[in-house]
Order: structure tokens, then C-alpha cells, then sequence
């Protein structure tokens, strides 16, 4: 039977569901490696082993064929994902250069929050001795309010700082 979700949730009842970290890699149709460094350190950022994305049509334009690897994903749930938001709004963005807050227009029609970081060596778990190259990473905070007002409140009360204005 499928789940109805009500129409108002109030704030006790808001959570987030679910934390969804995303590398594209564009290089790994043409070097194999790449996948490799990358998935490793997805890996220890999330502390779970990440999933190998696919392309599923081809384009002859970027050379990609249908089923080629384009990039890796891991979604993370329960203690992991409770430990990882502590982590991200209290260690990761504080450390992003110039960090002036997250855009507060990021949600989308359900209160899914969207935050792409240019690198992952503001993570502690990075060593910076081994980036072959800095990449950049899709962070998707999935929740149940249904709502990005709603959503922006629950990220509030959790400490996310949003830019003023």
C-alpha cells in the first residue's frame, strides 16, 4: 500500500529522509582510473562504497556511449546521514573559502535542498596529498515536508547557514 503523505506537516514531524552525495566525471569515459581515485574518495567522505553511475543514452558529441561510466553516487541513511549533515554544516562549509552562507533559493517544489560544493578537499577526510584533481560534488538533502518553506526551517533549526538577504 502506498504511503499518503499529508498535505501539512508541522515542524516536530519534519525530518530529513535521506542524503544523496554526487560526482560527475566526464574524464572516466576515456580513463578508467579516474574512477577509481574518485570512488575512493567518495568513499571515505561518505564512509560507504559508492555507486558507479551510467550513461543511458549515447552522445556522440561528448563521445559517450550508453552505458559508460559517467559518475558515482552513495546515499546515505540513518546514523551515517545524521553524521554527515553534523559534519557538513559544522567542519565542511565553515572551511569553503570566502564562505559567505548557502543560497537560500536551492530547494526545489517538494523542500529538497541542493548544494554543490566546487571542491572536495574541505572535507577532513581528504588527504590533500593525494587528489589527483580537485573535483567537484552534488550534495542533495532529501526531507519530508513537501514543502521548500517548510524545508528551509528544518535546515534552519539544524544550523544550516543561509546567506542573509
Amino acid at each position: 500500500m502506498p504511503q499518503v503523505r499529508p498535505k501539512y506537516l508541522n515542524m516536530w514531524e519534519a525530518k530529513i529522509t535521506k542524503v544523496v552525495l554526487n560526482i560527475g566525471l566526464k574524464e572516466a569515459v576515456t580513463d578508467k582510473g579516474v574512477l577509481a581515485k574518485a570512488s575512493e574518495q567518495l568513499a571515505s567522505i561518505a564512509g560507504q562504497k559508492p555507486k558507479v553511475t551510467r550513461a543511458k543514452i549515447s552522445i556522440a558529441n561528448f563521445k559517450v556511449r550508453a552505458g559508460d561510466p559517467v559518475g558515482l553516487t552513495v546515499t546515505l541513511r540513518g546514523k551515517r546521514m545524521q553524521d554527515f549533515v553534523t559534519k557538513l554544516i559544522t567542519i565542511v562549509l565553515p572551511r569553503v573559502r570566502d564562505f559567505h552562507g548557502v543560497p537560500a533559493t536551492a530547494f526545489d517544489k517538494k523542500g529538497n535542498y541542493t548544494l554543490g560544493l566546487a571542491e572536495q578537499i574541505v572535507f577532513p577526510e581528504i588527504d590533500y596529498g593525494k587528489i589527483d584533481k580537485i573535483r567537484g560534488l552534488e550534495i542533495t538533502l532529501v526531507n519530508n515536508t513537501g514543502s521548500p518553506e517548510l524545508a528551509k526551517k528544518l535546515l534552519e533549526s539544524l544550523g544550516m547557514p543561509f546567506k542573509k538577504g
